[in-house]
């Protein structure tokens, strides 16, 4: 397999349509960097998203229990259901309380991989070169969480738009370079042919 090969497999139709993937590298990177100066008004729309889906998928849920004649696990069902509506409800009402649990629950997640990581760095220690780097990603998640509870409950006011703002800006950035690599990709190419 020849470059150009190995160029149309990776990149496939995005060398001709470049210019979409980089307009939406670019419109990551402008509400990301946005979300910097709303990390509040970004917590509470993401929340309230959140919530959203939640109560969407017990109605969901809820529907599809009632099209399930037979099944002797239709009970639960309809209380798993009932418990998805009632906590999206409950988000929806209150999205501001709502991130305030979530991002108290971020923070414990935050410090157990940090400490599952530093686990694994230790194990890893004698026999891989690189153990260094789960260590010092598990520090950093312990570290993290640690900041969250010690700004809690006021750190639950904007660290999920705050996480929400860090994701689309690197996700701007890494869908503006992908855009960059296929459209010099088809450049070679086209001066090849």
């Amino acid at each position: 397999m020849n470059l150009a090969e190995i160029r149309g497999a990776v990149f496939g139709d995005v060398k001709k349509n470049w210019g979409w993937l980089l307009a939406l590298g670019i419109v990551s990177l402008i509400l990301g960097t946005l979300g910097f100066y709303m990390t509040f008004a970004l917590t509470l729309a993401s929340v309230l998203f959140f919530g959203i889906l939640i109560l969407g998928a017990g109605v969901l849920q809820l529907v599809h229990a009632f099209t399930c004649k037979g099944w002797k696990s239709v009970l639960w069902h309809v209380l798993i259901a009932l418990l998805y509506i009632a906590a999206g409800i409950d988000i929806i009402l209150d999205p501001a309380r709502a991130s305030v649990v979530l991002t108290l629950v971020l923070a414990g997640i935050l410090i157990a991989v940090g400490v599952m990581r530093i686990l694994m760095a230790f194990q890893l220690r004698p026999v891989a070169a690189g153990w260094f780097w789960p260590l010092l990603s598990g520090l950093v998640s312990i570290l993290l969480g640690g900041m969250i509870i010690a700004e809690w409950p006021v750190s639950g006011l904007w660290v999920i738009g705050l996480f929400v703002a860090i994701e689309l800006v690197f996700s701007g950035w890494s869908t503006v370079f992908v855009a960059l690599a296929a459209r010099r990709a088809a450049q070679e190419d086209a001066v090849k042919a």
